[in-house]
């Protein structure tokens, strides 16, 4: 989750206010074999150790669950989260981080030797553009569904990882379905109409749930769990609470 800009800093909104949105409310259902259909694998770019869990661990289950082969590229390890904290400088955090992502797929019942680390700099993704695109174009397959960040999320690096999953899976003409992480702090859950045409539900079931808010806790860095942090977690309560939805949201 990492280095945050101007639109996501502070508490943003509260699940509760989410609970009353009339527009994600009315987001069509779709299931997993639709959202799924014709994947003959899935590639799930992620920006920081923990955003896949939290935005789309229910879609990896179920991708598993069907015998389709799964990779989550962690584009960086999410080092630079805690700047100025001497317990915790960025070597640390760089291992505990890693070790953490391979503690939540285990806990999703997913192969952890399937995360492929690429280590760019966190925070500085944007600069790397052109060589994440290099490095998923010489990765992705024919039948491969990218899984990437919404590219209007506000996080920087968040960005510029969706930016470069959808120029690698053009290449090829891959379908590609983005994931909001951050827009859940600064959209307007009143707004009148949803912030994209095209936007589904993915209902999880209640197993599916348990594991994905039990994979949720392996991230003890980010949400404060830890020894020796003084400065407030990147994932409060407050944060944690808009990925405890009974769906995911996806963006097709």
């Amino acid at each position: 989750m990492d280095t945050v800009a101007v639109r996501i800093e502070g508490e943003g909104n509260s699940e509760s206010e989410w609970s009353r949105s009339a527009w994600l409310g009315a987001l069509p259902v779709r299931d997993a074999d639709t959202l799924l259909q014709g994947a003959h694998g899935v590639v799930v770019v992620s920006p920081h150790p923990d955003d896949e869990v939290l935005a789309c661990a229910g879609l990896m289950q179920a991708a598993c669950a069907r015998g389709i082969p799964l990779r989550v590229v962690s584009v960086t390890d999410g080092e630079a989260c805690y700047p100025g904290q001497s317990l915790w400088p960025a070597e640390r955090l760089r291992s505990a981080r890693r070790r953490e992502l391979a503690d939540a797929m285990r806990t999703l019942g997913l192969d952890a030797t399937q995360v492929i680390p690429l280590g760019l700099p966190d925070g500085g993704v944007t600069e790397c553009e052109a060589e994440l695109v290099s490095h998923l174009a010489a990765m992705l397959a024919p039948g491969d569904l990218v899984v990437a960040p919404w590219t209007g999320d506000a996080h920087p690096d968040h960005e510029a990882a969706g930016r470069a999953a959808n120029a690698a899976a053009l290449v090829q003409s891959l379908r590609v379905l983005q994931y909001p992480v951050w827009a859940w702090h600064w959209l307007d859950p009143q707004s009148a109409t949803a912030p994209w045409p095209s936007a589904w539900r993915l209902p999880l079931c209640m197993a599916s749930q348990a594991r994905k808010h039990r994979a949720m806790q392996a991230f003890s860095t980010q949400t404060g769990d830890i020894d020796g942090l003084g400065c407030d977690p990147i994932l409060p309560e407050q944060v944690m609470a808009r990925f405890r939805r009974p769906y995911e949201v996806l963006i097709g």
